[in-house]
């Protein structure tokens, strides 16, 4: 404290040593933070070649003016739109680093705060639930951010339009698609979060103020508790059931297969571009399957049958025809090295119709109760028979 303080100030300073050196600390801090803010700036403003109504558009949709307009022009441009190499090209990439961290982090302040019950452990899934890229990737498509990235990708407006008209079909708090979400929407929403930071002079909590609409609906504990991760559900459902699980996962050039098998035998599986929208997707359908199994199910048929290690039933195809007078079985061969089969069967009903179609087999017989027992199992579920 001698070199902060002389003996005579100490005796006639209110402060104790203690507070005098914090006030001292603290004093100093935002001296030098202040100093460092302006010897350099980590944003150069540059000169905007994006059109002015699509800044317009943009700010309108993020209820935020920018000072910077630059920002947004970087935050909305992707790599392949540097069609020159100019070397004062700017994409979203840097932005995107930002915004991937301090959106999380303002996220997790508003968690802290709005949810003081609960545990890490609770909030951390709620955390993920809100800042995933099938959730951001929604916010992009629902606000139509996505109309006004720059880019030179040939196939993304295909892949961004089949995304967009799966999620006009499902409700707001839908956590999980059936269709993988290109990431390139989700970049774009944390390159805008980073993009409003930057020109806010990096104001946390400003930004949320800005941010938080956009993100709605944020994901409740209620929600997640409505809509849990597929595979955390089966694994779940079978330890209570005393069924080990395990999938299985394997990668062929650009696809993505995982399988299912519970107590050894093959369940589900479903492949993807993506290896956790594999591992979700093959979940679900084993959680569909499973379910399906169950007793209290069948007892609603007038004869009883069991259920074989592969979730089939046995005899299907004699039990169905039992319950239905017309009947249409289909055979196709595959590869004559493979000797595999696929069958499917389709009856009429009230409605019209219903079809449905087994898995693969290498012997006929197998297929065709594995198609029928499948469209046993819709007939049930439907409450047709």
């Amino acid at each position: 404290m001698d070199s902060l303080l002389s003996k005579e100030e100490e005796e006639s300073s209110p402060w104790s040593p203690a507070l005098s050196f914090c006030f001292w600390f603290g004093f100093a801090f935002l001296v030098i933070k202040s100093c460092i803010c302006k010897r350099k700036k980590p944003h150069q403003e540059a000169k905007t070649n994006m059109a002015s109504s699509t800044i317009r558009a943009v700010e309108k949709i993020l209820s935020y003016r920018f000072e910077d307009k630059s920002l947004l022009e970087e935050a909305l441009t992707h790599s392949s739109y540097n069609n020159n190499n100019d070397e004062s090209f700017r994409s979203y990439q840097r932005l995107e680093f930002v915004g991937d961290t301090v959106l999380g982090l303002a996220l997790s302040e508003y968690l802290y705060v709005e949810y003081p019950s609960l545990d890490p452990g609770q909030l951390s899934p709620l955390h993920d639930a809100n800042i995933s890229n099938e959730k951001l990737a929604r916010v992009a498509v629902r606000h139509h951010l996505d109309s006004y990235i720059r880019h030179n990708i040939r196939d993304l407006p295909r892949k961004v339009q089949k995304f967009a008209d799966a999620v006009n079909q499902e409700d707001d708090n839908v956590l999980y698609g059936s269709i993988k979400a290109p990431k390139i929407l989700a970049d774009i929403v944390e390159s805008l979060a980073a993009a409003i930071y930057v020109d806010l002079d990096f104001d946390l909590q400003k930004l949320w103020v800005i941010f938080r609409d956009l993100l709605d609906p944020i994901v409740t504990p209620e929600v997640l508790r409505q809509q849990p991760h597929p595979v955390t559900t089966l694994y779940d459902q079978c330890q209570k059931q005393g069924r080990e699980v395990d999938i299985k996962n394997l990668s062929i050039e650009a696809k993505n297969i995982a399988s299912v098998y519970v107590d050894g035998a093959f369940v589900a599986s479903d492949i993807s571009d993506d290896m956790d929208t594999a591992r979700r997707n093959a979940a679900e359908l084993a959680l569909l399957k499973l379910s399906k199994s169950m007793p209290t199910n069948l007892r609603r048929l007038e004869f009883s049958f069991g259920l074989n290690k592969s979730f089939e039933i046995e005899g299907a195809k004699q039990k169905l025809h039992e319950v239905c007078q017309k009947k249409s079985i289909g055979k196709e061969e595959g590869p004559s090295n493979d000797k595999k089969y696929v069958c499917s069967v389709q009856i009429e009903t009230v409605d019209g119709g219903l079809s449905m179609q087994g898995e693969e087999k290498s012997r006929v017989k197998e297929a065709e109760n594995s198609a029928a027992s499948c469209l046993i199992r819709a007939l049930l579920d439907s409450n047709i028979i």
